[in-house]
């Protein structure tokens, strides 16, 4: 073709001599749904095409509830999570009174003896201190681990952070409680002796902790020492207890039991064997 010829395929001009560049093609309109639709949400079957801009979710007020956090359902069930996380610290701290009372009846108690100048010791170097501490920390670490083991058996459907919060706590409380209770059992009656006793008296101390206790600073309580062994049993014992477990959910999960369906009519599963007819 000559210049002067009109080319059908060459780009047209427009009116004020710009050369127009041709239109780009468009994407398919909403390959996955509706424009705005909330992303991992499915798309309701008959779900209305709306125009662009347009709420996607006007006429299904249904669908605002499946979002997260929106479902009163969802909020009873974190609220049932938390109270029972908060049930099992509560009672495994009340656990803690029998503990005490286990401690005081396997500690020995320290013999000490009344002197012009108060009550001392009736040996230089007393063993009894010693062996106080040693069972309180076999108690609650053994106290610790059990815990853990038995909630991790009992409440299989509350398994994950919740029951590790609540192990921990609860194993914390126990061993403060149980640390609380031996140490005031005749703790009155020791008090009236070294007041009251004549010098020359023998009588017991009751049990206490010298690697352990509770520093305050201002209202907050900050237990140390063998105190947290019976809240360290129960997390190191829950979280071994969480990566052995063959369910990614750690909880019980419906397996597979191999079965598998009966074989067509004629079929020979040994080789060489004619179909059977």
């Amino acid at each position: 073709m000559t210049p002067d010829t009109p080319d059908p395929e060459r780009t047209r001009e427009r009116a004020d001599g710009a050369e127009a560049r041709p239109e780009r093609e468009q994407p398919p309109a909403w390959p996955g749904g509706p424009p705005g639709w909330p992303g991992g949400l499915p798309v309701p079957a008959g779900t209305p095409v709306t125009a662009p801009g347009a709420d996607p979710l006007a006429g299904h007020p249904g669908v605002v509830t499946q979002l997260p956090g929106a479902s009163p359902a969802s909020r009873r069930a974190v609220g049932r999570v938390v109270a029972t996380t908060l049930g099992v610290a509560a009672l495994l701290t009340a656990l803690g009174a029998p503990l005490g009372l286990l401690w005081v009846w396997a500690a020995p108690a320290t013999p000490v003896r009344q002197t012009p100048a108060g009550a001392v010791y009736a040996t230089t170097q007393p063993e009894q201190p010693i062996a106080a501490d040693g069972w309180f920390s076999l108690l609650t670490l053994g106290f610790g681990v059990l815990a853990a083991i038995t909630l991790w058996v009992v409440l299989r459907r509350r398994r994950g952070p919740a029951g590790l919060l609540a192990v921990t706590l609860g194993g914390l409380g126990a061993a403060v409680v149980a640390w609380q209770v031996g140490r005031r059992i005749g703790l009155s009656t020791f008090q009236r002796l070294v007041e009251t006793a004549p010098p020359g008296t023998a009588f017991t101390k009751p049990v206490d902790l010298r690697a352990g206790g509770v520093d305050w600073f201002g209202p907050l309580p900050l237990p140390h020492g063998n105190l947290l062994l019976a809240a360290f049993g129960a997390a190191v014992t829950y979280t071994l207890l969480a990566g052995w477990s063959r369910w990614p959910s750690l909880r019980p999960e419906p397996e597979f039991d191999g079965g598998w369906p009966p074989p067509a009519p004629g079929f020979s599963s040994a080789p060489g064997d004619p179909p059977a007819r």
